[in-house]
Parts: structure tokens; sequence; C-alpha cells
């Protein structure tokens, strides 16, 4: 029986090599690999991997034969880590290892010569782990959450970004109307959809893709705003597709002609993009953030966590000057550190979870609610809480060990104290409304602040090794070189400095 036949549940898989092997990717081994390359006919191999930047790297190797194929595989190879990571590693010690890690192999989709692609670890001059390899340290902050709590962590993101093309003047978008519009007044769902099919034949596992609010014209240009959501995942699974994902993106958009970005905000006055991450909390396959059809204190004391240090977050999460002309009042967009449901307008939202306890599948669907065999699902898994103030300007890897360790140190927090900060900073449903954030602490509003922020609390980030401290010092350095402080302020008043610092940052991450 081949993995062809229609009895492989991965037959459906968008990952060829999933299909070609009958399993997950998870349980990808060297040989899995080999044995596609040779059956496929792949000639190159290229090793893919994130640098300071957040942007993918990438070294190509030719197949010359099964020996080599087999070396590259086992061995890896040498790069300069002066180069990839700056702020860092020194010149005069920058050799790195970089090694495949086989569950994240796929066959490219854009590489006209058969290519399998793999991400890849960074190891030093010892072999071991590189302390500062960004995939390391949201690893070491799961495997630690996890040792700690017996729970795991797990987490998805929304990929917020900007399509542009050249104006269509027939059937024109609405102003900042745009969200989940349809064709023919969107023009550019199937640029998304194509989007989506790359992503998954990637590795990515996506929860839906949509039109957002953003939308406007300018110059003879049409920008769209788009958006792909992705699915649970461990946390170290849900940043690499972010990474491979909006690397498809742009691909895909250069392929096309058109233009795309990430940026935390192109215009002022316009919609900004944001990259919100939302946490989930497992034990034995059971979602710990409800209990009994509510919201969990173990959901709580975590959000705890994340309001302590978010100020902190930042500086993970929103890594240049324009990110911080996202977060101001109006633009469902937090400003303030708060939470509340389905609030928008909060730092951490808790949307709907599908918790009523109704089958609203039974009552829009008589023919199913007749069907006595039938069996109504357990929703309680789909709960989730999201943090909203991160952008693709963001490290993905650190935002997402960050968010893992806040969450942990609301856990760890003396129960009655973490129920008390959830308590005392509850923003209910009318903070957009009554504009009463005041409050409420803020968060930061430059660079040069949540710099201030991340050296206040980096014994907590530091703790276990998470994040070594010359990676928190390489962080801190970056964020106080922008001198960004005041510049929101005095940038929004001039608007051709404001399209100087959209330039320079447009296409960030």
């Amino acid at each position: 029986m081949t993995p062809y036949m229609t009895d492989n549940k991965f037959v459906l898989s968008p990952n060829a090599i999933a299909r070609f092997a009958g399993k997950a990717p998870e349980a990808f081994t060297k040989a899995d690999i080999v044995d596609f390359i040779i059956a496929r006919g792949v000639r190159m191999v290229n090793f893919l991997y994130p640098a300071q930047d957040g942007r993918v790297k990438t070294l190509n190797f030719y197949i010359n034969g099964r020996e080599y194929l087999e070396t590259i595989l086992t061995q890896g190879e040498r790069v300069d880590g002066s180069s990839l990571f700056p702020a860092f590693v020194e010149p005069g010690s920058s050799d790195l290892y970089v090694i495949p890690r086989y569950r994240t192999a796929f066959l490219d989709p854009f590489c006209e010569i058969p290519t399998v692609s793999i991400l890849c670890s960074f190891y030093d001059k010892d072999g071991r782990p590189f302390e500062c390899d960004p995939h390391r340290s949201v690893l070491k902050a799961a495997e630690v959450f996890k040792s700690r709590t017996g729970m795991t962590f797990e987490a998805m993101g929304e990929l917020e970004y900007y399509v542009i093309a050249d104006e269509e003047t027939l059937f024109p978008g609405t102003d900042q109307k745009g969200y989940h519009e349809s064709g023919p007044f969107a023009k550019l769902g199937g640029f998304r959809a194509e989007c989506m099919d790359y992503i998954a034949k990637s590795g990515g596992i996506m929860k839906y893709g949509h039109s957002e609010v953003g939308s406007f014209t300018k110059d003879g240009r049409t920008f769209e705003q788009n958006e792909i959501e992705f699915l649970p995942c461990p946390v170290e699974s849900a940043a690499d597709q972010i990474l491979l994902a909006k690397w498809v993106i742009r691909n895909l958009a250069l392929r096309h002609g058109l233009d795309v970005t990430f940026a935390p905000k192109i215009i002022v006055g316009e919609a900004g993009s944001g990259m919100h991450i939302h946490i989930r909390i497992m034990k034995d396959g059971k979602n710990q953030m409800v209990a009994g059809g509510r919201l969990s204190d173990i959901a709580r004391r975590a959000i705890a966590g994340m309001l302590d240090l978010a100020p902190a977050i930042t500086a993970f999460g929103n890594k240049n000057p324009t990110s911080y002309f996202r977060l101001v009042p109006h633009q469902e967009a937090p400003t303030n550190i708060c939470w509340g449901d389905c609030n928008r307008s909060t730092l951490v939202r808790v949307p709907l979870g599908w918790v009523t306890g109704n089958d609203m599948c039974g009552d829009a669907n008589p023919v199913e609610a007749a069907d006595k065999k039938r069996t109504v699902t357990d929703t309680s898994g789909k709960q989730t809480v999201e943090m909203r103030s991160p952008d693709s300007s963001a490290d993905i890897y650190q935002l997402m060990a960050g968010l893992c360790t806040a969450c942990l140190h609301g856990l760890e927090m003396p129960e009655d104290k973490a129920l008390s900060i959830a308590e005392a900073n509850y923003a209910g449903l009318d903070i957009h409304k009554n504009d009463d954030s005041g409050r409420f602490a803020a968060l930061p509003s430059c660079c040069e602040d949540s710099a201030d922020c991340l050296e206040v609390s980096r014994e907590i980030f530091e703790k276990d090794g998470i994040f070594p401290p010359r990676m928190i010092d390489g962080i801190i350095t970056s964020l106080r070189s922008f001198n960004d402080k005041g510049m929101l302020s005095e940038a929004v008043k001039d608007n051709e400095r404001v399209a100087e610092l959209v330039k320079k940052y447009y296409y960030c991450g």
C-alpha cells in the first residue's frame, strides 16, 4: 500500500512531503526527506532562517549526489553570525552553524528548479544551541512554561497587511469600510486566496483570510488591507508560520507586480496593521482558558501577567518608531494597559469563545437538529485571549517567547495578586465609546520608552536563560538608537516627516 492511497489520512495535506511520507511534519525524519527528494527529482535544498531584521535569509545547495545530500541534512553549514545578528555577535568570533529542523521541510512553491526548503536553528562553535538564536528563545520559553506549570502554551497570529495596486475605477471600495468586503468592491481577494494556498504548502495551518477595515485610494493607487489568521499550535510552530507567511506574501506579490507592506502605519488617520497574537493554555488536550463555560482563573492570571509586563513586551513587538503611530486612540488599537470582553480598544481582548452551550448549528440547520444520532461538538477548545499591541515590526520569536514568559509570570504570582491585577484593569465594554481610559496605565509611546521598560523588567525575561543578557542588551541598544522620544507628537504636525518615516520603515519585519 502506498502513501498515496485514499486511506492515508494525510492525503489532503497541502504539504507534499507529508502526503508522500504519510505522516505529520512533526514526525519527519531525514530518511523521509531523502526519499522524497529522490522520488520527486528534487535538485536543490534551501536553508531558511531569520536574522536580526526579522526577515528570512536563504542558503542554496545544489544536490550533486546522495552523499552530499546526507551531509547537508546531517551536518548543516556554517554562516557569518555577525552579519546576521550584528547586535549580538562580534566579528572576531562570528561563525555559527545552521542545522535544519526536519519538521519544517516543504516543497518550495516559488522555485522553478524543484527545491526542498527547510528552516534552520543556529549553533555556536562548540556545537551548543546559540543562545541568541530567536527560535531558541521561544523553544526555551515553552519548555520552561511546561516544566513549571504542567501545561503547554499555544499561540496563533493574525497577520494584517496592505496590498497596493493601480486604482480600478469600477466598483470603488468605501474608505475605511473594507471589513470582510467581497468582490467586486474588494479587488484583491484572489491574491489573498493564492497567498493562503502557498502558505499552506509551506507549512502554515490557517483559520481563515479576509479583507480588513483599511481601504483607501491615493495618487491613483488602491490600498486594500487584508488579514490572514492562523490556528492555535505549539508556540514555536506559531512563530515559524508567521515568519514564512510574510516571506510567501512578499514573494507572491513580486510575482504579480503588486506591492505589499506589513508596516504598522502608512498614513496617519487610516487604519494601521497589527499582528495580534492569540494565546491558549492546554493540559491533557483540554483548553484551560475556560471553566464551567466562563473564562477561567488560569486565563485571568495569564492576562494579569501580560498586563504587568505589557510595557516591556512592546520591546519585542513594536520595534520601530512608526509602531507608535498605530498605537493611538480611536483606531481600534490599544493605548492603555487594560483588558475586556470582545473589546477591540483594550490591550488584551477576550474574543467570543463558543462557550454559550447553545446548539447554534442545530438552530440554523433544523435538519441537523432533527438527527437523533447527531452529537453536539464540544467547542470549549476554541477560547483564546488576544494581545493586540504587537505589529509586524516584531521579532516574532522574541515576541512569542516574551508572551509565554509573561503568562508564566502571571501564573507564578500569588493567585490573589494576579486576580486582583486582572480585576483592577478590566475595562468592560465601553472604553472605546466613553474614552474613560485615564484610569489605566499607558503603553510606551516610543521605542526609547519601550527600551526603558524592558530594562526595568529584564530580570523576569532573563530568568531560566530564556532571554540571554546580551540579547536583552542588544534589543535595548537598538531601540534607543532611534532617538524617537517625542517624535510622534512632532511628526503628526508635519506630513513630509510622516512620509519620510513611513518610507524608511515601509518594508519592516
